[in-house]
């Protein structure tokens, strides 16, 4: 599969809790507005969601406590049952597939990593690591090789031996996603990972899942409800509210241009000058230049640089061609937040 062909797909994928659910939705012909089922009694988690997720991307949902991000990716991987909908993974519908089937898919092909990191406090590091190597029946010798190679990826080598209780929290972290990433699964779940970690340990370990992405190129579905963190690590971003996806975008994308009030609540706190790339504020090419950028370098990124030169710089795309100039009127004012005339 190529990048950027869709891997995972969630077409009208609902989830309501009450009883019998499914026979609601048919009484609605599948499309119940809000209303009626309040007045019906169900609680919704996951409202029609349809979604496209790309090979090799870092896809983040993110929302409020109780938006249904969480019930949302437990439907993906079917670790809870959806009350209607199609969830194709490479094409297939995950929610025809039989226990047994599921149960193969999650063993080698899906990775998770939660909040909570699980860890069996009677093994070692690599034998946690290798302890799905184990339940799939991989020989000792093989899965305590493949145990090692993630260990050392992960930056815990020389901690094989130490048990989880000897470990800080983000090494623990990381011996949960060396756990999940020994089964080399195409699909990688993270569900708020790093949120029980201390400020300075949380951003070594985005820095750290950004490094392994560098490297593996996974599929990535990644929860959260920081901003922040979504804009570090994100392709795009779905935000979600009451169970519905409000709207699905980079995060320049939701910056720039957001959906409806929600979205512009939630965005508004930050810092655009980390979230806008130099061709969102450019203008049109004038000449006389004192240097040249990217065109997808972030504004904050060189904001130094601008400041200590009076010309404009030039904008160049990924062939070399000049495209814009950027000013630093232009990026102060992004920096302030000001709008840019």
């Amino acid at each position: 599969m190529a990048k950027g062909d869709i891997k995972l797909a969630c077409k009208q994928v609902w989830k309501l809790f009450g009883e019998k659910p499914e026979h609601f939705l048919e009484q609605h012909h599948g499309s119940p507005n809000r209303l009626a089922m309040q007045e019906a009694g169900y609680v919704s988690a996951a409202c029609n969601v349809n979604l496209d997720i790309l090979e090799g991307e870092i896809f983040v949902i993110m929302g409020l406590s109780g938006s249904g991000k969480s019930t949302l990716v437990r439907c993906l991987s079917r670790l809870i049952e959806p009350t209607s909908g199609e969830i194709l993974f490479d094409g297939q519908d995950l929610l025809k597939a039989s226990k047994k089937e599921m149960i193969e898919i999650r063993r080698h092909k899906l990775g998770m990593v939660f909040q909570h990191f699980a860890l069996l406090p009677h093994l070692s590091v690599l034998e946690n690591v290798a302890f799905p190597l184990e339940v799939q029946g991989v020989s000792r010798k093989e899965r305590q090789q493949r145990a090692q190679e993630v260990v050392e990826l992960v930056g815990l080598k020389g901690k094989e031996t130490y048990y989880p209780n000897e470990l800080s929290g983000g090494q623990q972290q990381r011996v949960g996603i060396a756990r999940s990433l020994a089964t080399e699964p195409e699909l990688w779940f993270l569900d708020e990972p790093f949120s029980a970690l201390d400020p300075l340990i949380r951003r070594e370990m985005q820095d750290e899942f950004l490094r392994l992405q560098g490297m593996l190129n996974k599929t990535i579905v990644f929860i959260t409800h920081d901003f922040d963190e979504a804009i570090r690590l994100a392709d795009r971003i779905a935000i979600m509210k009451d169970g519905e996806v409000v709207q699905v975008g980079t995060p320049e994308e939701l910056v720039t241009h957001p959906a409806n009030e929600y979205v512009a609540k939630f965005i508004q706190n930050v810092p655009r000058a980390k979230v806008l790339s130099v061709q969102a504020i450019m203008e049109s090419p004038a000449g006389d230049y004192d240097g040249w950028v990217a065109h997808d370098s972030k504004v904050s990124d060189i904001a130094e640089l601008l400041h200590r030169n009076e010309k404009p710089f030039s904008v160049k795309d990924d062939s070399g061609r000049i495209i814009g100039q950027i000013t630093r009127d232009a990026v102060l004012s992004t920096l302030f937040e000001r709008e840019v005339a």
